[in-house]
């Protein structure tokens, strides 16, 4: 059985879509730990109702993001996980933790990467009438949102208004992000180290990647 280390920030909305698909037998995985920058956050909520071990790591009590990646990952290694899931993360990481954790350390953004890195992406999406919206799921690495793409879930904006939007996304988050680290955690999907590419076994792919398109 696989072990993950989830890494939150807010509400934990999908670490619970997560241990829901643990709980049905979906995933075949453990949650070792949930770690937070926020001791509000309240996917630690969540987290101890489940009974899974929480902790916390504040970064305002770090001077620099290279002195809170060390603790990060000195605590990381405690755990000794084979996946840690970034779920609402709100943390740019340096360089340590995807270098040392390559191909072990996953990411979802809420965009059809390579469109919109970074935040703000709902308004950007209305800001110039794209007619798609989506989110993406990669392999994290030192580049933000650039690492190697698995898989993104799409939709029709329909012309929503930015709530109903976020909350269409929100809800095909939870659907795609616990299917992939199923497959993850079932070794259908992994990241060729030789090149930095995502494999996939017994996948059906869409321009290479696992891609669906949601009625949500």
């Amino acid at each position: 059985m696989k072990r993950i280390i989830v890494l939150i920030s807010g509400s934990g909305s999908n670490l619970q879509a997560i241990i829901e698909n643990i709980n049905l037998g979906l995933i075949q995985a453990e949650i070792v730990e949930v770690i937070s920058n926020d001791q509000n956050a309240y996917g630690l909520i969540r987290a101890k109702n489940a009974n899974i071990d929480t902790f916390v790591l504040d970064h305002k009590s770090f001077n620099s993001r290279d002195e809170y990646d060390d603790a990060l990952e000195k605590r990381i290694q405690i755990k000794n996980p084979d996946l840690i899931v970034m779920a609402g993360f709100m943390r740019i990481l340096t360089p340590l933790i995807p270098t040392k954790y390559k191909g072990k350390i996953i990411n979802i953004h809420p965009s059809l990467l390579p469109l919109y890195p970074g935040l703000n992406t709902h308004e950007k999406v209305i800001n110039n009438s794209d007619k798609e919206h989506g989110i993406s799921i990669h392999f994290v690495s030192p580049v933000l949102d650039g690492g190697p793409l698995i898989a993104q879930g799409v939709i029709d904006t329909n012309d929503n208004l930015i709530e109903l939007l976020i909350k269409r996304i929100h809800s095909m988050e939870h659907l795609l992000y616990p299917l992939v680290i199923q497959y993850i955690c079932e070794e259908k999907i992994y990241l060729e180290h030789s090149n930095d590419k995502v494999a996939f076994k017994d996948i059906e792919l869409t321009d290479g990647i696992l891609k669906i398109k949601y009625n949500v």
